[in-house]
């Protein structure tokens, strides 16, 4: 007896970490504080950056923020989930409905509360950006070419914060967002073409929907050339370091996904596609520390 309840105890938390897909929330706090410590403020000492009780905050805040968005997104989701993506769906009905709910409010005071510890603008912040992922989730998904657009920028919002904190108005720095907000904005993309059965059924006005696959796919074509030019940039232009090997890799495969990309038609092709670009976006978080792996070392030892 005391097994079985130790398992559905486990089933119910495994639940909620793919839920709040805990996975994402961990690679986005190591992300933030690797932004801040080798590309927003490199002058500063590692210790520094690592014991600044402001930023700890501000990435708690996000972190919250973003698992609480992850909620109500798989709350509103929940029919069209049932479609796109049976298995994680069946594991994520573990948890009930009303739990979500109740977890998805706790994360949201936590998140104020973190926030208020740094200042009043930070808490007006935080409470709008709540206020703007539940909007997202509630309407703005289902309205055409607005959905993509919002989603792209509530996921970059993270990275603004911490370029916010640290005032780092570089020009690189621009550019390195510009390839990371096109990485993103294809992904999004790429998803509605992989979801765009679920999305015709509950009535979703998303690209792939209205506009239909060819269409979508020489925007998505027109976005994949887009990011390759921050990319040449970066490698021509700036000292990036070793993190240049990156970069030629993040081409190759930009190159691979507009060729395979011209002849997918089923969902498991727009999933390897969707996984190439999350590969990117990811490795690009730990390539950071490429950029200059003597100054890594200097300020680690």
């Amino acid at each position: 007896m005391a097994s079985s309840s130790n398992k559905r105890l486990l089933l119910k938390m495994l639940s909620l970490f793919s839920v709040v897909r805990g996975y994402n929330i961990l690679v986005l706090i190591v992300a933030q504080y690797l932004t801040s410590a080798f590309i927003l403020a490199p002058e500063l000492p590692l210790r520094e950056i690592l014991f600044d009780d402001n930023l700890f905050f501000l990435i708690l805040s996000s972190a919250t923020v973003i698992a609480s968005g992850y909620i109500i997104n798989n709350f509103y989701d929940s029919e069209k989930d049932l479609i796109n993506r049976p298995k994680k769906t069946m594991l994520d009905r573990f948890v009930s409905q009303r739990t979500k709910l109740s977890v998805y409010f706790i994360l949201n005071l936590l998140a104020i509360f973190f926030a208020s510890y740094v200042s009043f603008r930070a808490v007006v912040f935080f409470s709008i950006y709540i206020f703007a992922i539940w909007l997202y989730s509630h309407r703005l998904k289902r309205i055409l070419f607005l959905g993509n657009l919002v989603a792209s920028i509530l996921t970059i919002t993270p990275f603004f914060v911490v370029f916010v904190y640290y005032k780092n108005f570089e020009t690189v720095i621009f550019i390195h967002a510009t390839f990371l907000y096109l990485m993103i904005v294809m992904r999004e993309l790429v998803k509605d073409l992989e979801n765009m059965k679920g999305d015709l059924i509950q009535n979703y006005q998303t690209i792939p929907v209205v506009y239909g696959e060819r269409l979508s796919k020489l925007f998505l074509s027109v976005l994949c050339v887009l990011a390759i030019v921050p990319i040449l940039l970066l490698i021509t232009r700036y000292d990036t370091g070793y993190m240049n090997y990156y970069f030629y890799v993040s081409l190759l495969l930009l190159v691979f996904f507009l060729l395979f990309l011209y002849f997918s038609k089923a969902k498991w092709q727009y999933l390897l596609l969707h996984n190439i670009l999350k590969l990117i976006i990811v490795v690009g978080v730990f390539s950071i520390l490429l950029i200059d792996i003597q100054e890594v070392l200097n300020r680690v030892f």
